[in-house]
């Protein structure tokens, strides 16, 4: 009897240092995880947990990026923004829910899968698009920008996987960000021509792409 509670004495504080170490761990994961500055997910998490949510035929990929963004930094410094980055991202991510996931994939793009109950996501992200568009700084009023949205509906390309929806969803949103109309979702006609995954206007891009079909 004693030898088991000798055993037990050694073995408690080795099961506690373990139990600590897997928690430190874990959190070590989670930050490794996690974009520092905004605190999304980065490209790699955003992927893994899109891409489970596509499974729901609701899902809806959402591409976002910062209009004028180097303006800002030009006129107000990085620190500014950098502060509208992550107010970006926050109101994105709240936005978005905890049924869905939104992450920054870099620079000033981000992109959101969300689950779309009630069939709503055009007005839904009418109103994220003019809530991103309001002031991050209540002490300038003039640290404010647009976010171009694009937006597919992964239902209306079921053999698309997220890389596929991802590239429409950023097709929709050059439009979007060209028209200045700042929010398209990506209709049933072609992508733009693209090379090597390219959008067209992007650098490695063709410079005559034929039109495509989009529904505000």
């Amino acid at each position: 009897m004693s030898t088991l509670l000798d055993v037990l004495a050694v073995a408690a504080p080795l099961a506690t240092g373990w139990a600590v170490h897997v928690r430190w761990l874990g959190r070590r994961l989670n930050v490794a995880r996690r974009d520092p500055l905004t605190g999304l997910p980065t490209r790699d998490a955003f992927t893994r947990r899109a891409t489970a949510l596509l499974k729901d035929p609701r899902a809806v990929v959402v591409l976002a990026d910062v209009d004028r963004f180097k303006q800002i930094n030009d006129t107000h410094g990085h620190s500014v923004g950098d502060m509208l980055l992550k107010a970006t991202a926050d109101r994105l991510a709240h936005h978005v829910g905890r049924k869905g996931v939104a992450g920054r994939l870099g620079g000033d793009e981000f992109a959101a899968v969300l689950i779309d109950e009630h069939g709503a996501a055009a007005d839904l992200l009418a109103l994220l698009h003019g809530i991103l568009a309001r002031p991050v700084d209540s002490q300038n009023p003039d640290v404010h920008t647009t976010v171009s949205l694009g937006w597919v509906r992964a239902a209306d390309f079921p053999t698309d996987d997220l890389s596929g929806l991802l590239r429409r969803a950023d097709e929709s949103m050059y439009a979007a960000k060209q028209a200045r109309s700042g929010l398209k979702r990506a209709g049933l006609g072609r992508l733009f021509a693209t090379v090597a995954g390219r959008r067209s206007g992007r650098r490695g891009a063709r410079t005559a792409p034929p039109a495509m079909g989009v529904a505000a």
